[in-house]
Formats: C-alpha cells, sequence, structure tokens
C-alpha cells in the first residue's frame, strides 16, 4: 500500500526561494506543511498560491522550530526541507518509488550545493548525506544549534535515496560572511552552554585544520574561485565559532570571581 508523505519547511523571508522548493514536491507531497517565523517578505503570498497548511510560530532554535513543524503534519512518513532546498528530478523519481515500497524507517540522500550559480562538488560540501525522509514515530530533530539532525531511535533501519537534494545556498559571497557570523554566534552559546574548554591554541589550530582539510584533502581547489572562497569562509567561521566561545567563558569566569569575592 502506497504510504501517504506530509513535507513539512520552516521558512523566515524565503521569497527568493520557496517557489522552487514547493514545485519540486508537489508531485510527491499529500500534505505541505510550512511553518513560517514571522516573515515580512512575500514568502506567506506565495505560500498560499499553493496548496498549503501555513503556520507562524515564534523562532527560538533550528531544532526546535523543525520538532514543532514535525508535530504538527499530518501523517506518519515526513519529507522534512528548507526552504533553499528543492528535490532534483531523479529525487523525486526515488521518492515516487519509495512511496510504493517503503522499506526502512529513515532514508537519506546526498545534498548538492549551489554557491553564487556554481554546482560545487568537493570542499567538504558533497556528497552531504541527510536523513530528510523518515518515519516520524521512530525520529526527531536533534544535533547542536544551528547544525541540526534527524535522529533515528535505537535499532531503525536507513537506507540511501538516488538523485540529489539541491541545496541553494547563497546567492552572493556577502550573504555567506553574514550567515558565517550569524551560525558562529549560535555555535559559540552552544560550546559554552555545553561547558566546554576553549583555548586560544583551539581557536586558531581549529580554523587552520578546517581549511587544510576542505582545500586540500576534499578538494576544494577542484571548485576554483568559489571552492577557495568556501573554504576560506569556513574556516573563518570555526575561527570566529571558538574565538566567541573563548571570549564567552572568560566573562563568565570573571563574573563568577567577581562574586566569590
Amino acid at each position: 500500500m502506497e504510504v501517504k508523505i506530509s513535507v513539512v519547511i520552516i521558512t523566515l523571508n524565503e521569497e527568493k526561494n520557496i517557489s522552487r522548493c514547493l514545485d519540486s514536491v508537489v508531485d510527491i507531497a499529500d500534505e505541505i506543511l510550512v511553518v513560517d517565523s514571522f516573515s515580512y517578505d512575500k514568502t506567506e503570498e506565495i505560500c498560499k498560491e499553493y496548496a498549503v497548511k501555513f503556520h507562524q510560530h515564534k523562532f527560538e532554535s533550528y531544532i526546535g522550530q523543525k520538532n514543532y513543524a514535525l508535530s504538527l503534519s499530518k501523517y506518519f512518513h515526513v519529507l522534512s526541507l528548507d526552504a533553499d532546498e528543492a528535490l532534483s528530478e531523479e529525487l523525486i523519481s526515488s521518492i515516487k518509488k519509495t512511496k510504493q515500497n517503503w522499506k526502512a524507517d529513515g532514508y537519506s540522500m546526498n545534498r548538492l550545493a549551489n554557491y553564487c550559480g556554481q554546482w560545487i562538488k568537493h570542499s567538504g560540501w558533497y556528497p552531504d548525506k541527510k536523513l530528510r525522509l523518515f518515519d516520524k514515530r521512530k525520529a526527531q530533530w536533534g544535533g547542536v544549534n544551528p547544525h541540526d539532525k534527524i535522529i533515528l531511535q535505537n535499532d531503525c533501519t536507513e537506507l540511501q535515496l538516488n538523485g540529489d537534494l539541491h541545496h541553494y545556498t547563497y546567492y552572493t559571497i556577502d550573504e555567506h560572511i553574514t550567515q558565517a557570523n550569524k551560525f558562529s554566534t549560535i555555535a559559540a552559546n552552544e560550546i559554552v552552554n555545553l561547558n566546554k574548554k576553549i583555548s586560544i591554541f583551539n581557536i586558531f589550530t581549529k580554523s587552520i585544520a578546517k581549511f587544510l582539510r576542505n582545500y586540500f584533502f576534499k578538494l576544494g581547489f577542484l571548485d576554483g574561485f568559489y571552492g577557495f572562497m568556501i573554504c576560506e569562509i569556513t574556516a573563518f567561521e570555526t575561527f570566529l565559532k571558538y574565538a566567541k566561545a573563548y571570549k564567552l567563558n572568560s566573562a563568565s569566569h570573571g563574573v563568577n570571581s567577581i562574586k566569590k569575592h
């Protein structure tokens, strides 16, 4: 018997991306649910041109927002996407076949990024395996903000789908730099909340190691100029993450020292 699939998407000011995302799922979705963080652009207007259930909910974290959206889905079998993602034709075909013959608890797929108009085949960005199609009775969003991931229960089965999930990351380098600054702040706060100790040595070694890994070992140089920029900004984001965490830890220790006195 064919299973029914709820496609679940979270949004915030995604007027540039949401139509492409919705167009790619209309042939496989039995329900499309969008949970929006009070967009002030045309996201809601565009969504309402489709057969979409549109909800608005205050954003607290990526993990929290996605789990909230998951709780609203009508069907147990869920495809969870970001608004800047879209299914390739091969992946659409794979999901149609899977609906007819559901075998696993979760299905993963490779994600292929488009950066400033160029498909990125290396740089630590591909293949970027993502588990996005799953039985929500056996899974939930977890990970460490802002890098969320679906976590299946123990003893669950997982299979890989053919086809790529297209990810339209950044239209300009400036967008990437802005997001790197934002994500590094979120990640730094998570490090502090987890009581991880950071040294000045960590700040430099981890960022240098990140660049070397992505540019040389992950063949980022084969992606040309944009490969270099991706590896450089990713390393800089790592630098910012640990530098901000170090600063937050130092400030916290300073406050505790004052309280003791």
